[in-house]
């Protein structure tokens, strides 16, 4: 009698465990026919809301997701127009050849972090060559080079003002 009461309970117990896995998946199916039932401007109206790194990982989640984000330029603007505040010129010259935001967005992003940090004089005191991390050395144009020499030798310049007006005090 002990050993039918625990093959009762036994197999109660994988009853309920299947139950509830049978309601889980049921529940999964619901919810994957409710986003599949979703008109493409919702999905874009809800990706509008996301940042950089959310939009690119939801671009991952599935191919219907994946051609949302992908074929929509309107949600790479915002994004690419943040990058334009420190590569206007890369940028400018991008959307005026013809890329869509998306790409320009690509082909800039981690140029506008490594100038961003040039410019704000993250590598003013570095010693010599040898000192300099490996990934700020992204490949740049000349004109960038350029705008963080003059970003360097203005910063040197004030720098030298300042030690000169504590010379005179």
């Amino acid at each position: 009698m002990q050993k039918n009461l625990k093959r009762n309970n036994n197999s109660r117990v994988s009853d309920i465990g299947l139950n509830s896995l049978d309601a889980e998946k049921e529940n999964k199916e619901y919810q994957n026919k409710f986003f599949e039932q979703l008109p493409d401007e919702l999905y874009v109206q809800i990706f509008s809301q996301l940042d950089m790194r959310s939009l690119c990982r939801a671009s991952m989640t599935c191919k219907r997701w994946n051609s949302a984000v992908s074929n929509n330029d309107s949600l790479w603007e915002p994004h690419c127009l943040a990058v334009r505040v420190v590569c206007k010129r890369e940028i400018d010259d991008d959307r005026k050849s013809g890329f869509s935001w998306r790409d320009t967005l690509l082909r800039n992003y981690q140029k506008s972090k490594v100038k961003l940090e040039w410019l704000t004089g993250r590598y003013s005191n570095i010693c010599s060559p040898g000192s300099l991390p490996e990934k700020i050395m992204y490949p740049m144009d000349a004109e960038t080079w350029g705008e963080i020499l003059e970003a360097e030798l203005k910063r040197y310049a004030e720098k030298s003002q300042a030690d000169l007006i504590t010379l005179r005090v």
